[in-house]
């Protein structure tokens, strides 16, 4: 989820439940126009729907470091370009927004411009947040000027030339941003509606569901790509073979998204970051609609599971043998698992997508749902990195990969060691 633009981040005045309440009561299909008074107005229904929205767009997932205050910016984004820094989004008026208006503000949003006029890089995904309305983007703008102020200077970003230039980042933006607005199909009703702005906007699902081009760029397709960099597959949601929702209960999805845990999935990797910091705090009928969106898109089928090869049966055998010592007391020597604990593996879409690196991933450094509301004591799976040198491990998957129905291609020691050193942040 490529050369020129930056890989999108992993992106409260009132109680979460007063928070859900507002959102619950927007009116689902208006959009304040700019200009209007109540749009940018610091209310405390204002603040609180802003505070709302920032949840939703998982803010402060890249505007806050590793124990640092909340919005005060630092937290480092590794890119194949180089290193960035989460700006400070608190209202210092030195080292964070203070000085910005709320025109500013959308400007940023909307079309990818700081208050200097400098163009942004859309590791801030601008690209997306584009088709939030201004109201929205105002509500935003109240709420990130009613917290503390935290004086704490911006990191300079690290990328080498030509990706520090300019000059660069106009030319890709003529080739692959043009500022737009959401709207609204009035034929799929106020849920869809609702659920794909969500999605297409501030939930910028595509960011890492979607596969970028030689040049950075991604389409809003939600059809997989992997991550670099952070070294994770962000399946496709359209494909019923990877992670495609068409065949999901609705209230299974909703699980997922709202718990990290489900009868039909887990989250884990970056998405259980998604679910802890963002997803578990939306109100339900926002989840519902997103839901009811990324069900409703197109399916582009199943594609194969391997490609026809056959491992050797003493690997099999191995493989055998190393799943009965490590992992059959959990997930059951017939592959069933007891759910939502231990989730099964026969019929594991997880553990037969290609590239397996979601699966090599967890087997050597744990699979740990997010500590949830809904699930505050989720259940992990230990990492057996240190046990497992990179040939048990791949012996290891190529027999799951392979048992009680699953036919994905085996999986070799040197993809194993590929991600062994990949950083888990």
């Amino acid at each position: 989820m490529k050369r020129l633009t930056l890989l999108a981040s992993l992106a409260a005045a009132a109680a979460v439940a007063a928070v859900a309440a507002v959102a619950i009561a927007w009116p689902r299909e208006e959009f304040i126009p700019a200009g209007s008074p109540a749009a940018w107005a610091a209310t405390p229904d204002n603040i609180a729907r802003g505070a709302y929205l920032a949840r939703a767009g998982d803010c402060v997932a890249c505007h806050t470091a590793r124990g640092g205050a909340e919005y005060a910016g630092g937290r480092a984004l590794d890119t194949p370009f180089g290193r960035l820094y989460g700006p400070n989004l608190t209202p210092d008026p030195e080292t964070g927004i203070g000085r910005w208006s709320a025109d500013d503000f959308w400007n940023a949003l909307h079309n990818g411009k700081s208050r200097d006029g400098r163009l942004l890089y859309p590791a801030f995904p601008y690209t997306h947040y584009t088709r939030v309305a201004r109201a929205d983007a105002d509500a935003l703008y109240a709420y990130f000027r009613s917290l503390a102020p935290v004086r704490q200077p911006n990191r300079p970003h690290e990328l080498g030339f030509p990706y520090d230039q300019q000059a660069l980042l106009a030319g890709w933006r003529l080739l692959y941003f043009r500022p737009g607005t959401f709207a609204p199909q009035p034929a799929r009703g106020a849920e869809w509606n609702r659920g794909a702005y969500l999605v297409e906007g501030l939930g910028h699902c595509s960011a890492c569901h979607s596969t970028r081009n030689r040049l950075g760029a991604t389409g809003d397709t939600l059809s997989g790509g992997l991550m670099p960099t952070i070294g994770w597959y962000a399946p496709s949601l359209t494909a019923s073979g990877e992670a495609g929702l068409g065949d999901w209960d609705k209230e299974h999805i909703v699980a997922l998204l709202q718990t990290g845990v489900s009868p039909r999935g887990t989250a884990t990797g970056p998405m259980a970051e998604v679910v802890a910091r963002s997803l578990q705090h939306l109100a339900r009928a926002d989840l519902e609609a997103m839901a009811t969106y990324l069900q409703a898109l197109p399916s582009t089928g199943t594609p194969p599971a391997d490609s026809g090869a056959r491992a050797p049966e003493p690997l099999l055998a191995e493989g055998r043998r190393l799943y009965a010592a490590h992992c059959a007391a959990c997930h059951g020597e017939d592959g069933k698992g007891k759910a939502p604990a231990y989730p099964p593996l026969a019929g594991n879409r997880a553990v037969t997508l290609t590239p397996a690196v979601n699966a090599i991933r967890t087997v050597l450094h744990g699979g740990f749902p997010p500590g949830t509301a809904g699930n505050p004591r989720p259940y992990g799976m230990p990492p057996f990195g240190h046990e497992l040198d990179d040939t048990q491990v791949a012996a290891l998957l190529t027999y799951v990969r392979a048992s009680w129905g699953n036919a994905a291609a085996p999986v070799a020691a040197p993809e194993v060691n590929r991600y062994r050193s990949v950083p888990l942040d």
